[in-house]
């Protein structure tokens, strides 16, 4: 797989779960002080790096093509999780995600929760910052990892990952809140549309499918993936159906 198709998924998928993270940590923060909430989120990033840290040389040591079966099979799980619920929220049976409304939310909650001692640590904020930063950094983890083992570029996955993360945190503090504009549902789409077509690809290879033009059957995957996810859209929209009655 080329370098592109690499740093651009890795990018887009880390971009996504940057945004969600952030919106947390800054619902707590701006609320209830940074102290605790940033002593949370460096806990997390140390439980992080000690996750990458282990796993990372671990896969490597896999042979490859018993990796990219394993990577393969854990991006299909992956990606089609994505791109299920990706699809349920173009069809509109699920609600999309709205940034702005999930930052008004943990703001109300941080605002009623009880406040520490003056000086003490504020264990809501940590907890809520670090189990934020937590569960969305593992998902980044695993992309990471899963994405450069399977073509022994760790470290590119790893500078992908970092722009995006860097990226979300800059524009955020910049405007000094969630990053709402942001098409956070359409980029799941994409990125559900993109773990899916990789996961298929290397599980392939993995267990000896030769793709017509190597890397250049990567398009076509995703073109049958993106037809055949646009026709459920269409077919399941609440508003189609009723016109079909």
């Amino acid at each position: 797989m080329s370098s592109a198709y690499l740093i651009l998924a890795t990018f887009l998928a880390c971009a996504v779960e940057a945004v969600e993270a952030l919106t947390i940590v800054l619902a707590v923060g701006t609320t209830r002080g940074w102290r605790s909430t940033l002593y949370g989120v460096g806990a997390a990033a140390i439980v992080l790096t000690a996750v990458t840290a282990i796993l990372g040389p671990a896969l490597s040591s896999v042979p490859i093509d018993s990796l990219r079966i394993v990577v393969g099979t854990l991006l299909l799980l992956f990606g089609l999780q994505w791109l299920y619920k990706a699809i349920l929220r173009a069809a509109g049976l699920k609600a999309q995600r709205d940034e702005a409304a999930a930052f008004a939310r943990e703001t109300a909650e941080a605002e009623q929760a009880a406040k520490p001692t003056r000086g003490k640590l504020d264990w809501y904020s940590f907890t809520l910052a670090f189990k934020g930063v937590l569960l969305e950094g593992l998902e980044v983890v695993f992309i990471v990892i899963t994405f450069g083992a399977a073509q022994n570029r760790v470290w590119l996955a790893a500078l992908a990952a970092a722009a995006a993360v860097i990226l979300v945190i800059v524009v955020g503090f910049v405007v000094r809140g969630p990053l709402a504009r942001v098409p956070e549902n359409a980029l799941k789409y994409v990125v559900g549309i993109l773990l899916t077509s990789f996961g298929i690809f290397w599980a392939g290879e993995g267990v000896g499918v030769h793709w017509p033009g190597e890397d250049g059957s990567l398009p076509a995957i995703i073109a049958f993936l993106l037809l055949g996810s646009g026709a459920i859209v269409l077919l399941f929209k609440p508003d189609r159906k009723a016109a079909t009655t």
